[in-house]
């Protein structure tokens, strides 16, 4: 099974409890328990990083973090075919090069995207996107 892309919004989402949040609770027990995995790029790891340092400095991070190392995902490095189809991808539409990473990861994988992020609605007949809301 293909599984899921959460974007840096969803993950967000998930850690701070905000609206959303089940869905990615579930999908979570779903990838440890039935094998529908996730996958999540290293740049939207980094995305992540920093709005919650900025947001709730180093000790919020340093505690994200600690829970990161127990979900069943999967992270991927940036190869060169994923960035240039993050590039095209972002040439073709207004997203955020974090965004075009997610979308390129679900888009090579053949997975969903998972996210709130109203950014994503201009690649609805590129990709199958899960809305958190």
């Amino acid at each position: 099974m293909p599984g899921s892309v959460p974007d840096s919004f969803a993950l967000i989402a998930y850690l701070r409890d905000e609206v959303g949040a089940d869905k990615v609770e579930n999908l979570l027990h779903k990838a440890a328990t039935r094998h529908e995995p996730l996958h999540m790029t290293e740049v939207n790891y980094s995305e992540v990083q920093y709005i919650i340092i900025r947001k709730n400095g180093l000790a919020g991070w340093e505690a994200a973090a600690a829970s990161l190392v127990s979900l069943p995902i999967t992270f991927h490095p940036v190869t060169r075919e994923l960035a240039d189809i993050a590039a095209r991808l972002r040439a073709s539409y207004r997203i955020s090069l974090a965004d075009a990473f997610a979308s390129a990861l679900a888009k090579h994988r053949k997975c969903e995207l998972v996210t709130g992020d109203p950014e994503f609605k201009t690649l609805e007949r590129e990709l199958k996107i899960d809305w958190l809301k």
